[in-house]
């Protein structure tokens, strides 16, 4: 039996999602809860693997059960072997033929920026942090040269070990709320690094460090040595996954729901 699950987690707490030896990570704290309830070691396949640090509100997951449950036995059980920093949202059957990374056709990402003179204290590790007063209007001139199918070698870390650097963008928003800019970036894929290279490059440009034009030259340039600071993890949320409808995969996260 297949099944998926929907997690969220805070990511301060580990190091990154992929099990790593002698690293405390999302998967393995998963893994070993889900082989409690199922009764037999278990190893999941993501939708995408975040960063040390990043979070997550719409991960989704599979996973082969040789034992029988039902999606709420999968989803409390589960939660009462997990840490309070990771939760699992949902839990469905689904065909073979899903699988949590290959299904998937849209992801999106938010990066949440403090834009203020003083450094944050309840949100240290959930949003990253910009002294500098950010023009918006900008920012969201220079996002728009970034959407389409484009080639993001720029965008993309040094030691990505993705086939291919091209990758098509949705839609990107940049509003702000009183002291927070919120960055909405969706795609079909994501290269590593990619959405917090493209926010430090916005962060400059939105600063006045940059001119609206940058964010297109880094692109075209195609050399990540021209894209200038990655920006930090901690303001960076995997928000949703998008399948097809005949899957049926519940949506519960609203990005009003936070910031």
């Amino acid at each position: 039996m297949r099944v998926a699950l929907g997690i969220e987690y805070d990511g301060h707490d580990f190091h990154g999602w992929q099990w790593q030896l002698n690293a405390v990570t999302v998967q393995a704290v998963v893994e070993e809860a889900l082989g409690v309830v199922a009764n037999h070691p278990v190893r999941v396949t993501c939708a995408g693997r975040t960063d040390t640090g990043v979070h997550a509100l719409g991960q989704v997951v599979h996973f082969e059960a040789q034992t029988q449950r039902s999606e709420r036995s999968w989803v409390f059980g589960c939660n009462a072997n997990l840490p309070d920093s990771v939760a699992v949202t949902w839990a469905r059957k689904v065909e073979d033929r899903f699988h949590a990374r290959f299904s998937a056709k849209r992801r999106r990402y938010r990066y949440v920026i403090l834009n203020r003179a003083v450094r944050p204290t309840m949100l240290v590790h959930r949003v990253a942090w910009e002294y500098r007063p950010l023009m918006v209007e900008y920012m969201q001139q220079a996002a728009m040269s970034l959407i389409g199918e484009h080639d993001f070698s720029a965008y993309r870390a040094a030691g990505c070990q993705s086939k291919t650097p091209v990758r098509e963008i949705y839609r990107i928003d940049v509003q702000r709320k009183n002291e927070l800019v919120l960055l909405d970036i969706e795609a079909n894929a994501f290269l590593h690094h990619m959405v917090r290279n493209i926010a430090g490059v916005l962060m400059a440009i939105g600063a006045g460090e940059q001119s609206v034009a940058w964010a297109e030259q880094v692109l075209q340039s195609r050399d990540r040595r021209a894209g200038g600071v990655t920006a930090p993890p901690y303001g960076l949320y995997l928000v949703d996954v998008d399948y097809p409808p005949d899957f049926n995969l519940p949506r519960l996260f609203d990005t009003h729901m936070i910031w």
